[in-house]
This record gives C-alpha cells, structure tokens and sequence, in this order.
C-alpha cells in the first residue's frame, strides 16, 4: 500500500510530543505497550469526535477505539512493537463508526529500539463511506 502519509510527517510524528502534536495534519495516538494513551492530538480528537473528554490514560483498544481490539489492529501493533524489523507499517482499516464506516490508512510508526511505545497515524480517506453490507 503507498502511504498518504509522507516522511517529512511520519519523522515529525516521532519527535514530536505535547501539543506540539497538534501541528500535524493527520491523527496521532502516542500509546505504551499495553494501549494506554500516552499522547493524542488535536486532529484524533476532533475526528473521533472526543471533544474535550480527557484520553490520556485510557486504554485505546478498549476505551476509546474498541473496534480495533482484533488480531488485524491490536494484535498487528503488538507484533509491531515486539518486532524490531521496522520502524513504520502502514495498513488500511475499516472504523464502523455510529455514523458509518470509514477506511482510513494507519501507520504504526516507533522510534528506533522503543518497544515500550508506539505512535498510531490516522488518515481519513477521501474515499465515501462503506455500507455495513461491505464491510
């Protein structure tokens, strides 16, 4: 899969820390091995639509995402992290939001020799909604 996301942004996504995340055009999850949200930009916030319901401290996969507690989400980003073959991985996914489902294009992204956290990059699609019949 080519990446919408482009280097110069996947290497700010790795140094960045704070609100300093906010900058970024896409979604940021900063989460510790076992999915406790570290780190969670502006942009993640908006379109998840968390408002300004405090994230730092919830689990991702089971509080806040808990579509992505599959083999093809959580169990991809354990191996990730547990991996030391690569720094980045890109993937699509389908959310089933309330709203209907989007695909959207994530990128694990850690830095160099960290298992203990990963960043997850989220990039909506320009693609429409998928029908629940698709999914």
């Amino acid at each position: 899969m080519s990446s919408p996301f482009n280097a110069f942004d996947l290497e700010r996504a790795k140094r960045l820390h704070g609100d300093d995340l906010d900058v970024l055009p896409f979604g940021v999850i900063v989460v510790d091995k076992d999915g406790f949200v570290v780190e969670y930009n502006a942009y993640e916030r908006e379109m998840a639509h968390m408002g300004v319901r405090p994230v730092i401290g919830l689990n991702f996969f089971s509080d806040i995402a808990p579509c992505t507690a599959i083999q093809d989400f959580q169990g991809r980003f354990r191996d990730f992290l547990s991996s030391a073959e690569t720094s980045i991985e890109p993937f699509e996914f389908l959310f089933p939001f309330s709203r209907g489902t989007q695909k959207v294009n994530v990128v694990f992204v850690r830095l160099a020799n960290d298992n203990e956290r990963g960043t997850i990059c989220v990039i909506r699609t320009d693609a429409p909604d998928v029908s629940a019949a698709e999914v």
